[in-house]
C-alpha cells in the first residue's frame, strides 16, 4: 500500500464515529408507562469526549449513558455533533434532574446539568416530548442507586 493510501485509510478511520466499549438495557419509568433504550455505556476518558460526535443518525430507542462519578455539576456540548440530541441529566438516585432537548448541531454553547448529577443519556431529540419523560422520573440501570 502506498504512503497516500495509508493516510488515505488511516483518516477515514478516524473521521468514523467512535463506538462505545458495551451497550446495555436502560429504563425510564414516566406517568405514561416504562420505556427501554439500548445505550452504548460512556465510561473512558475518551468515550465521554468523543460521546455522539461524527454520528450522522441515532435510530429511535438507541442512546449513549454517560458515567461520571461521583455525582457533580456537569457541562456538555454538541461540538461536531451532527444530530440534534435531548440531554437527560440523572441524579446518583436515578431521578432525573434536567431534560435539555433538542439541542442544536455543532454548537459550542455550554448545557449545564443545572445541579449535581450523575449520569447524561443521550438520545434523538424528541424523545422526551414523545415519550412524557420529566424531571423527576425514574431511570432504573445499574449505574444509579434506588434510595
Amino acid at each position: 500500500m502506498s504512503l497516500v493510501a495509508a493516510a488515505a485509510v488511516l483518516a477515514a478511520h478516524c473521521m468514523a464515529p467512535a463506538r462505545a466499549a458495551s451497550v446495555q438495557p436502560l429504563e425510564i419509568a414516566t406517568r405514561s408507562g416504562v420505556h427501554v433504550f439500548s445505550v452504548e455505556m460512556a465510561t473512558t476518558e475518551e468515550e465521554k469526549q468523543t460521546g455522539l460526535m461524527y454520528r450522522k443518525e441515532l435510530p429511535d430507542g438507541k442512546g449513549m449513558l454517560f458515567d461520571f462519578a461521583p455525582e457533580q455539576q456537569i457541562s456538555m456540548w454538541m461540538k461536531n455533533t451532527y444530530i440534534p440530541l435531548d440531554m437527560i441529566f440523572i441524579r446518583a438516585d436515578g431521578r432525573i434532574l434536567r431534560i435539555a432537548e433538542n439541542t442544536e448541531p455543532f454548537s459550542t454553547k455550554i448545557i449545564s446539568s443545572g445541579g449535581l448529577a450523575r449520569g447524561v443519556l443521550e438520545v434523538i431529540a424528541g424523545t422526551a416530548q414523545k415519550y412524557g419523560i420529566q424531571p423527576g422520573d425514574r431511570v432504573a440501570h445499574p449505574l444509579f442507586s434506588k434510595r
